[in-house]
């Protein structure tokens, strides 16, 4: 959690916390507008060196900080442990991701971007036709205070690898862990500042959004998405918007309900349920709902937030998001739901310990809205159809999870997300090859794979004409007759419908 000397609008520094132990992690300024425009400079005189390393030079570099990471692990894992509350090893598994996904885009950006051929017109023949992608200039990073290593990582490794340079703003409550990425990098990249920190509430990332760089990648809520893209609209910025979720698994008769069980009560309190992607709903057929139901709970029963070993997961990091938890968990009982594990005991700030309910009403905020805490609600479904109809019925659509038989396939297909595991939850995000991203209230725009590395870059088209032909069509002097010729072959060609 964060602190400050005094209100950070106009503050100088500010100091951040352990929220499970108080203890204090670091102190940090508080950058502003000057501060901001002062880095974009120096970023702009270092994009052009990162970019001209070209594909091979920039690889070399970040494998070289991928080692690193890979050799200091444990390092940064007890800052993200200790800055956040999280466990060690919830930790490890952070890293684990960020470092596969840094492997992936440092070894595949020539491939993806690099310039290739592509077949020209039929009517110019006599032209080469070439594609590649160029580097956007400077791009800005906005990252989360949940996953404070392997989310903003995933837009700086796309960035970095196309051929940017990269401001990182990380959030006000995980300074520590943004600052010794950006200093692990330049380590490894010390002739040119090609990755830069800021830090700061809302006002420094509102500086940044209003400051001349190319392109801005932001990772929060909806609400301050919406603030970021009218700062950047300003100025006609590119932005990326990876926003939360409201995610559903579905269950069907046919699952393994072992299986679908653990993976629910994993997905819906892992990192104390502070997953973007992760389980907060659970709509299961009925034949089968009361078998889940038991399952869930008795694995849920297994598991206590704290801050000792053997504990299954950490505080919730921004206080006041307790706030939420606890409002959503008592409208959903006030309504008539019921907590079959915990309840209303389960919130000990700062720590929240899982709750499962059954009968909750489709309407309640624990329903609609993202309530980011270990809160399971599960649902039963007369059938599949209906559970397919409410896991769209959402103004979100980030990702989902299927557990099911010979149906499976059939049931993701139909779900209105960007992203879906099947006997599985969120197992997309660690394959470094797949894009992340959602829709709607979830935001748009990908990181991960080959779309994240073109999304933090510009496709330019080239022609070049390789032999000159009488029959050309753009020229005032063309032959009469050329245009009706070609309009001729055009019906030839194009004219059947098969």
């Amino acid at each position: 959690m964060s602190t400050v000397d005094e209100d950070l609008s106009v503050a100088r520094t500010f100091s951040t916390h352990n929220p499970a132990t108080g203890e204090v992690v670091g102190t940090y300024p508080v950058h502003g507008a000057d501060d901001v425009d002062a880095a974009v400079a120096q970023a702009r005189r270092a994009a052009g060196w990162w970019r001209g390393l070209g594909f091979d030079g920039r690889a070399r570099r970040l494998r070289a900080f991928k080692a690193m990471l890979a050799k200091r692990q444990d390092e940064l894992c007890d800052l993200i442990h200790r800055e956040t509350g999280k466990p060690f090893d919830d930790a490890r598994i952070e890293l684990i991701l960020a470092i596969d996904h840094l492997d992936w885009g440092a070894r595949n950006a020539h491939k993806v971007l690099g310039r290739r051929r592509t077949r020209p017109s039929r009517y110019y023949l006599n032209h080469r036709a070439s594609l590649e992608y160029l580097p956007m200039g400077v791009v800005g990073v906005i990252g989360p205070w949940n996953y404070p290593l392997h989310t903003p990582m995933g837009s700086i490794t796309s960035a970095l690898a196309a051929g940017n340079a990269v401001l990182f703003k990380p959030s006000e409550y995980t300074p520590a862990c943004g600052e010794w990425i950006v200093d692990t990098f330049n380590e490894v990249v010390a002739e040119y500042p090609v990755m830069q920190l800021l830090t700061g509430d809302g006002s420094a990332g509102a500086a940044l959004s209003r400051a001349k760089i190319d392109m801005l990648a932001f990772a929060g809520s909806a609400a301050t998405g919406r603030k970021v893209m009218a700062a950047c609209a300003e100025s006609l910025t590119k932005v990326l918007m990876e926003c939360g979720g409201n995610d559903a698994m579905v269950v069907a008769a046919d699952a393994d309900l072992d299986a679908a069980a653990a993976a629910a009560v994993w997905g819906g309190c892992s990192n104390a349920g502070q997953t973007c992607a992760g389980v907060e709903r659970v709509y299961v057929e009925a034949a089968v709902y009361d078998a889940f139901v038991a399952k869930a709970v008795e694995a849920a029963r297994q598991l206590k937030a704290g801050r000792e070993d053997g504990d299954a997961f950490g505080p919730i990091t921004l206080p006041s998001q307790i706030d939420i938890i606890e409002d959503h968990l008592l409208e959903a009982l006030e309504r008539g739901a019921t907590a079959v594990v915990g309840g209303r005991e389960s919130i000990r700030r700062p720590f929240v310990d899982p709750v499962v309910l059954v009968d909750v009403p489709e309407d309640t905020r624990l329903m609609r809205q993202e309530t980011f805490g270990p809160l399971l609600p599960i649902v039963k479904v007369a059938d599949l159809a209906e559970a397919v109809r409410r896991t769209n019925d959402t103004l979100y659509g980030l990702s989902a999870a299927v557990y099911a038989g010979e149906d499976a396939m059939s049931i993701a297909r139909q779900l209105d997300v960007g992203m879906v595991s099947v006997n599985s939850v969120l197992t997309y995000a660690a394959v470094p090859s797949l894009p992340f991203g959602g829709r709607g209230e979830s935001g748009f725009g990908r990181i991960h794979g080959e779309d994240g590395l073109r999304e933090f870059s510009r496709p330019r088209a080239m022609t070049v004409k390789r032999f000159h032909v009488p029959a050309d069509a753009a020229r005032f002097d063309r032959h009469p007759r050329l245009l009706s010729l070609m309009a001729s072959a055009t019906r030839l060609i194009h004219g059947k419908s098969t």
